[in-house]
């Protein structure tokens, strides 16, 4: 008959495999999370509060949240890319803005943005031009400095 001590050990042991099944569930890879444009909204409020009180950390960190739970909010993702770029994390900003492009073709600021970062901060001509181009397509009427800045790159990319 087995002692006491050893119940104690065995009830451990099942406790531990009980809660072990019972543990948190994996996503699969690349799984989006659940899209919840109301929670994104308060966390894109809590941001640009965060912002204007000089905490950029923290309104990075709420933008975050705010574009994996509606990261077809093109303003969230447009705040979070300018953001990064203002602590000069440019290769993440453009990161983040070409995933933008991505999800929300259409959406004109997010070309320019992308432009802009490519061009002067990280000096990808190329990406500059093409967003650029795709800026002054969607802006709807012709804007002559955006005209002007595509001229400059044509000659200099020939």
């Amino acid at each position: 008959m087995p002692e006491s001590g050893q119940y104690r050990i065995l009830g451990l042991l099942g406790i531990l495999w009980l809660s072990g099944c019972a543990g948190p569930t994996v996503d699969p890879q690349g799984a989006e999370p659940d899209i919840n444009p109301v929670l994104a909204a308060e966390h894109s409020r809590q941001a640009l509060s965060a912002w204007k009180q000089g905490n950029h950390d923290a309104a990075v960190k709420a933008w975050r949240q705010a574009v994996a739970l509606n990261p077809d909010d093109p303003v969230a993702v447009n705040n979070l890319a300018l953001a990064l770029k203002a602590q000069h994390r440019f290769t993440e900003a453009a990161d983040l803005l070409e995933q933008g492009v991505a999800r929300l073709p259409g959406v004109a600021e997010l070309h320019y943005n992308l432009a802009v970062i490519s061009e002067l901060y990280l000096l990808d001509l190329d990406r500059a031009l093409t967003h650029y181009r795709a800026y002054q397509h969607l802006a709807g009427e012709e804007d002559a400095e955006v005209g002007g800045w595509i001229a400059d790159l044509e000659r200099r990319l020939q």
